[in-house]
């Protein structure tokens, strides 16, 4: 017969959200396994090119979460996932740079990795739930079915965390009610200054560990010098609104929508801003904070879209964020042939809308899915 304690496999990054995470679990009587999964770490040269380095600090993370584990005596196991992370997450990015466009490594992480191959695994070792250190709250309800309307069924439902300054929701767009019935986000509900006071409670020395910062699998890099590894360097122009060559560059692909430090130009109007590329001429387009309106749209479209639970009815007035800290703009979403257009509602302007970035749809606090930026 089986037991009656569920079984919840938790994702240990080493970080003091996790931790708290498995713990708060560990605390509710559950049967708590943690892991800690092996990300991929590119070899990048230092500057002087005398050695080789890797900016990826996951064997001291990996310490750390050992030490965690240790504290709230629960396993820690150690999942390899290189050459998945290179696979699906790694190589995704470089080849979108390579296109001129802009990727969101975290959202193929936590699509490919952490909800994708880590969840699988973890269910076939027996786990009834896996658990991340999200910050993010999920809801579960019961909706008719739409084939029986005498039975209901249930959904599940993503909201932004009680911390909005640290609510993850907009890299977990991808994620889907299959996934979702498995999934627990323990620390949702609170704050980081809480999770804070929490870890020192529960003893774990990693309460006051930094945040971690950069790319999900490599960790705080200069971009431009990982991609040089990758995408070959290639002087190109820099050219202003008006047609006028204001500087150079080293590589249109290494540049980003909307980017405003690292650009070659000494002309004294700055700040400058990326407004445009051309990968086949190798041209980056550029304004001032004068003709910076120019970098603003009133539409969009998006496709590889995901509604995580049912899809509203089209045409449909939403919110929309196309990067991570920005503003959420209310937009009609409809359909436009196999796309979605977004149009903002008058008196909005949609800034530096960025190829290859994603648009998340919330209503209210609800996230409600989102997609890739064309």
């Amino acid at each position: 017969m089986k037991s009656q304690i569920k079984t919840i496999y938790v994702a240990m990054s080493g970080g003091v959200d996790s931790s708290v995470a498995a713990a708060l679990l560990k605390k509710q009587g559950y049967d708590v396994v943690g892991v800690f999964m092996k990300p991929w770490s590119p070899v990048i040269e230092t500057r002087d090119k005398r050695q080789e380095t890797s900016f990826c600090l996951w064997r001291q993370d990996r310490e750390d979460a050992m030490r965690a584990a240790a504290v709230l005596g629960i396993p820690l196991l150690t999942w390899d996932f290189s050459r998945e992370y290179k696979k699906e997450v790694g190589d995704y990015m470089i080849r979108e740079y390579k296109a001129g466009r802009t990727p969101n490594p975290d959202v193929m992480c936590n699509k490919e990795i952490k909800f994708g191959l880590f969840l699988k695994m973890a269910l076939k070792e027996g786990a009834d739930f896996i658990a991340t250190g999200h910050y993010i709250k999920i809801k579960k309800s019961k909706i008719k079915n739409q084939n029986n309307k005498s039975k209901f069924k249930n959904i599940y439902r993503l909201f932004k965390a009680k911390y909005l300054n640290k609510d993850q929701s907009y890299f977990l767009w991808t994620l889907t009610q299959k996934q979702l019935k498995h999934c627990l986000f323990p620390i949702g509900r609170y704050t980081k200054p809480e999770v804070r006071k929490m870890a020192k409670k529960f003893g774990l020395s990693n309460h006051d560990k930094k945040d971690s910062q950069g790319v999900c699998f490599i960790g705080q890099l200069d971009m431009k010098e990982f991609l040089k590894k990758y995408i070959k360097s290639r002087a190109g122009k820099i050219i202003d609104l008006a047609g006028k060559q204001v500087g150079t560059h080293d590589g249109a692909s290494y540049y980003t929508i909307g980017q405003r430090h690292g650009l070659n130009i000494g002309n004294g109007q700055g700040p400058y801003f990326v407004t445009g590329k051309d990968i086949k001429k190798n041209i980056i387009y550029v304004s001032n904070k004068a003709t910076s309106d120019k970098r603003q749209a009133t539409s969009m479209i998006v496709k590889k879209v995901n509604w995580v639970g049912e899809r509203p009815k089209l045409s449909v007035k939403l919110e929309v964020k196309i990067r991570y800290r920005s503003e959420s703009i209310p937009v009609i979403i409809s359909l436009r042939n196999s796309a979605y257009q977004l149009t903002s509602l008058p008196a909005y302007q949609l800034k530096s809308v960025t190829p290859g970035q994603s648009a998340v749809f919330y209503r209210g606090e609800e996230m409600l899915g989102g997609g890739i930026i064309q």
